[in-house]
């Protein structure tokens, strides 16, 4: 059965997991350990992760959710939000609340500070979502689904705007 309860101690942070890893490229900007605690306490309806992000780099693009909602708590460190067209500076101890919505929502916690930035993240677990990218003009489709014996079908997929197969193409 899973603990319902388990303290931060308990918690180790792995390396990226590997739906994340940034190319070579993308590398230079990005790098993240993550732990997830949600499956791990028997959370149903929730998401939740710690997030650990080195000085200098960020752990996802700016990115705003047409679904689900996230709340971000900051445990240590100091950083910069990206929200919209705006920035503002991170502190432990503060709260950050993103809610579904377009590009004026899409968020993103930037690392500017000389030590690691970890932060608890909680998101609504609704499906299927679509995140869009306003830097790249990316989006992205997913769905999330139990199957019966127990075990998680994801389907996902990202593109650009028009760039996708006609309704009729192979039927």
């Amino acid at each position: 059965m899973t603990k319902c309860i388990v303290n931060i101690d308990e918690i180790s942070l792995d390396e990226t997991p590997s739906m994340f890893k940034p190319t070579a490229d993308a590398a230079q900007r990005y790098a993240m350990r993550m732990a997830p605690v949600g499956s791990r306490i028997g959370a149903q309806l929730l998401g939740y992760n710690i997030t650990a992000v080195p000085p200098g780099k960020r752990a996802f693009p700016r990115h705003n959710h047409n679904v689900n909602e996230e709340m971000f708590f900051v445990l240590s460190g100091s950083g910069e939000l990206r929200i919209g067209d705006e920035r503002f500076t991170l502190r432990a101890g503060d709260f950050i609340a993103n809610p579904p919505g377009g590009p004026e929502t899409a968020h993103q916690i930037i690392n500017t500070g000389i030590e690691e930035l970890r932060y608890l993240a909680v998101s609504t677990m609704l499906t299927p979502e679509i995140v869009e990218y306003p830097d790249s003009g990316k989006f992205g489709v997913m769905l999330r689904k139990k199957l019966p014996d127990g075990s998680m079908r994801v389907l996902r997929h990202i593109d650009r705007e028009g760039s996708g197969l006609d309704y009729w193409e192979g039927e």
